[in-house]
């Protein structure tokens, strides 16, 4: 299964694992990593030190190529960026801001980057930016999402048309069916999130990983835009911004619900009340937690048996 993907990461199979905060630290990374994937560690969740911590503690559980994603809105990313360098981390996916700004630093270091994008328009300011791949992120993903609400059905098809570099397609993809559409619409490889958010090395809470076996189609839902765009399993929480939106409230009383460290309490700590619990669409077809590996196997496995069907 070589391609422009794989030769770049220098992986097996073209599948990344998206770095998802309190849900991808170095358990889940190097499990994917050693299964033939590229793993990554979700640093939005985690303090500079214990980036670090995840960092080594992966590259002791694997000899395979592993990346970092960075959310580039993090306070600290200046302390993050250099442990980065210094532990000798040789992939960085960045999202949640501008490419220009950390790329060419990263790139003179050596390291590949890859970008996360909604649109069209943002694919093209990150190839003008000097990526090596970009990430066309559907708004059927779970977690922070674009304005513009543009599927991955149409979105990949859309950024192909316009880039150069490849494209890795994220959004609603969790099975070897789903990885086989986003390649025939373009895409050089998949990342997936939720599917691996639901695996015995995923740090998730295991209230959070039931959640997510239990979910059902319609079950979780864009919101919060104002603040910004945040795909949410409809518990209470979520119930309360829906309520609050009925008295058209402000940016700060908005904020104020909200508070602070919702998504830990959710998805790290278990709190499935009061907590935020963020995951995709695909959720509905998630049935069982199993280990990472075998979830990659399972995926490899279908996308060849359907591709052989379908003769393609």
């Amino acid at each position: 299964m070589q391609n422009r993907i794989t030769k770049l990461f220098n992986i097996q199979y073209p599948i990344i694992q998206g770095g998802m905060i309190w849900v991808s630290g170095w358990k889940l990374a190097s499990a994917v990593s050693n299964a033939g994937g590229l793993g990554l560690i979700g640093a939005g969740s985690m303090y500079p030190e214990v980036l670090r911590e995840h960092i080594q503690k992966c590259k002791k559980a694997t000899d395979k190529p592993f990346g970092v994603n960075v959310p580039m809105l993090y306070p600290d990313i200046e302390k993050i960026m250099d442990i980065i360098v210094e532990e000798g981390v040789k992939i960085v996916f960045t999202s949640a801001g501008n490419p220009k700004i950390w790329t060419s630093f990263l790139r003179e270091k050596g390291i590949t980057v890859v970008h996360v994008v909604s649109s069209v328009k943002f694919a093209l300011k990150a190839e003008a930016a000097g990526v090596d791949a970009v990430v066309c992120e559907g708004f059927e993903a779970g977690g922070h999402n674009g304005r513009e609400e543009t599927t991955t059905f149409t979105l990949i098809p859309m950024v192909k048309e316009q880039v150069k570099i490849p494209v890795i397609a994220a959004g609603g993809i969790g099975s070897g069916r789903g990885m086989l559409a986003a390649m025939v619409l373009g895409a050089d490889g998949v990342q997936i999130g939720s599917r691996f958010a639901a695996t015995i090395e995923s740090s998730a809470h295991d209230n959070f990983k039931k959640t997510i076996v239990d979910v059902k189609d319609g079950g979780t839902q864009l919101t919060l835009k104002e603040l910004a765009p945040v795909r949410l399993v409809k518990n209470k929480f979520f119930q309360e911004v829906q309520e609050l939106y009925q008295q058209n409230p402000t940016i700060e009383q908005l904020k104020e619900l909200l508070g602070r460290a919702r998504a830990k309490r959710g998805m790290f700590e278990g709190n499935l009340d009061d907590g935020e619990l963020e995951i995709g669409q695909v959720a509905g077809l998630i049935h069982e937690i199993k280990p990472a590996k075998e979830v990659l196997e399972a995926i490899v496995e279908e996308y060849q048996q359907v591709k052989k069907e379908q003769l393609f």
